[in-house]
C-alpha cells in the first residue's frame, strides 16, 4: 500500500455493505461533509480485502452480514495485513453473534445503522484518530457478554497485574471516554494517558482499546459505568 496521505487531507473512506441503497446513504453522508471522501463501494467482504490493496483507505465501513466473505473474516484479515487501516462495524441489528467476532478480530467501533449522520461521521473521526467506538446499545450488550464469559477460556493463566495508574486509564476507558478526556480527569497530559494504555494492552496481551476492555472486563479488573459519570 502507499503511504499515508498527509495530515490536511480528508478521511478517505470504503464503504462495504451489500445493500445498494445503504452504500449510496453512507457514501452521500461522506461525500457531502467536509473533511472526508468515499474512496470506493464494495459489496462484500472478499472486495473489500482487495480493494483495500487498491485504494489505500483510511477508514473501511464494514458491514458484517455480507455474501461470498462476511464483514467478520474480512476485518480479520484486514486487519492483519493492512494494521493502520481502522474497521468501523457498521450492522442493521447490535447482534451479539456478530459484535464479539468482530471486535476480536480488530475493529475499532461497532454501530448500528440507525445511528445519525453526524455520529457517524464523528465514529470515523474517532477511529481515524486511535480512538475506539461503541454505540450505547452496543455497549450494554458488550458489557453483558463479555461479563458472561470467562476470561481465559477455561485455560489456566495468571491473572494480568496493572499498576495504578493504568488501571485508572482502563476505567475510565471502560466508562466511555476518549484520551482527552480521560486526561483531563485525572490531571494527565494525553502523551500519559497514551503510554499508561500502551502499557496495559502489553500487559493484557491486546492490540488495541476494545480488546483492552473486553480482556479487562472479563478479568475483573475494571467495572464499567456507561452513564461516563
Amino acid at each position: 500500500m502507499p503511504d499515508s496521505h498527509s495530515a490536511d487531507a480528508p478521511i478517505r473512506v470504503l464503504i462495504a455493505d451489500d445493500e445498494s441503497l445503504m452504500r449510496q446513504a453512507f457514501r452521500t453522508i461522506i461525500d457531502t461533509a467536509d473533511g472526508f471522501e468515499c474512496v470506493g463501494e464494495v459489496r462484500n467482504g472478499a472486495q473489500a480485502l482487495h480493494h483495500v490493496e487498491m485504494l489505500n483507505p483510511d477508514v473501511v465501513l464494514m458491514d458484517l452480514q455480507m455474501p461470498e466473505m462476511d464483514g467478520v473474516e474480512a476485518t480479520g484479515r484486514i486487519v492483519e495485513k493492512y494494521p493502520d487501516v481502522k474497521i468501523l462495524a457498521v450492522t442493521a441489528f447490535s447482534s451479539e453473534e456478530y459484535l464479539i467476532p468482530a471486535l476480536r478480530a480488530g475493529a475499532a467501533g461497532y454501530l448500528v445503522k440507525d445511528t445519525t449522520p453526524e455520529s457517524m461521521l464523528s465514529a470515523i473521526r474517532s477511529v481515524y484518530a486511535g480512538e475506539s467506538v461503541l454505540s450505547p446499545a452496543v455497549s450494554r450488550k458488550l458489557v453483558d457478554k463479555v461479563m458472561s464469559q470467562p476470561a481465559h477460556g477455561g485455560v489456566s493463566t495468571p491473572r494480568p497485574e496493572l499498576g495504578e495508574r493504568e488501571l485508572e486509564v482502563v476505567q475510565y476507558l471502560a466508562n466511555g471516554l476518549n484520551n482527552a478526556e480521560i486526561a483531563a480527569r485525572l490531571g494527565y497530559s494525553e502523551a500519559s494517558v497514551k503510554l499508561y494504555l500502551s502499557r496495559a494492552m502489553a500487559k493484557l496481551n491486546v492490540r488495541d482499546r476494545v480488546q483492552t476492555l473486553i480482556v479487562a472486563m472479563q478479568w475483573g479488573l475494571v467495572t464499567p459505568n456507561l452513564d461516563r459519570n
